[in-house]
């Protein structure tokens, strides 16, 4: 058992909260707080109805999700948003979000681990917001299809493919979660090949046009890596169980 503060210290300390600036509404850090000790972690990509009654049928009290909350707009505390509010407050379940401090962190983001998975060593960053670059570029030796099997490997729920672009590219893109924002950047940052979480149905004709090499993999899939190891390290560091609770997103 460890304190509620002593964990949400090291998590703001850890992905470097104060520093990385969100999207406009999106809070970081501890959204609802339970009676001051935690004695299970958990970690969900969304803050739902469903990753929070899992969550509490596992014992845990503390659940670390990637999508939090509290977005733009707010919404009033009725329909689901009650529900889930209430179902934490009356089971003791503290809620933290934690959005692009995971996404770009260098070493637990989400874009990083998921370099590591590929074995593709990081070269540098791109994509700049609010004064902090929230995706990475990697190097790469592997063919276009030897990349597509590794990360069909990765992501078995499947992946969707366009191959237009070099067959082996020296630098690869990547961007979890939503890759819209990336698609007409990567060529500026020197690479035509993009590993992302989703796109849109307009950005096949771009590949086609620019001859780029887009892989969506899963906005969920992506985006479960940072959680997953921020939580682990607070088990870790404190010494409590910890349960990732899986939600099954196909999308």
């Amino acid at each position: 058992m460890t304190t509620t503060e002593n964990i949400v210290n090291f998590c703001n300390q850890r992905t470097n909260l104060k520093e990385i600036k969100d999207f406009p509404g999106a809070f970081n850090g501890l959204q609802i707080q339970n009676s001051g000790t935690v004695t299970k972690v958990g970690a969900s990509v969304d803050a739902g109805l469903i990753p929070f009654q899992k969550a509490i049928s596992k014992g845990i009290d503390f659940i670390i999700t990637h999508h939090g909350l509290f977005w733009t707009p707010p919404v009033p505390i009725t329909g689901t948003a009650y529900k889930k509010i209430k179902l934490c407050i009356n089971h003791n379940l503290a809620v933290y979000g934690s959005h692009l401090p995971l996404d770009c962190h260098r070493e637990i983001g989400n874009n990083a681990i998921l370099s590591q998975k590929l074995e593709l060593l990081p070269l540098a960053s791109f994509l700049p917001y609010e004064g902090v670059d929230i995706g990475l570029i990697v190097e790469n030796t592997h063919s276009i299809k030897d990349l597509s099997h590794r990360l069909k490997s990765l992501f078995p729920k499947g992946i969707d493919s366009m191959e237009f672009g070099t067959d082996t590219p020296s630098k690869i893109a990547i961007l979890t979660g939503s890759g819209q924002s990336a698609v007409d950047k990567i060529l500026d940052a020197g690479t035509d090949t993009l590993i992302t979480g989703e796109l849109k149905q307009h950005h096949f004709n771009l590949a086609q046009e620019h001859r780029l090499n887009l892989y969506a993999c899963g906005h969920y899939a992506t985006e479960t890596f940072g959680v997953n190891a921020l939580a682990q390290e607070v088990s870790d560091k404190f010494d409590l169980p910890y349960e990732f609770i899986e939600t099954e997103c196909p999308l």
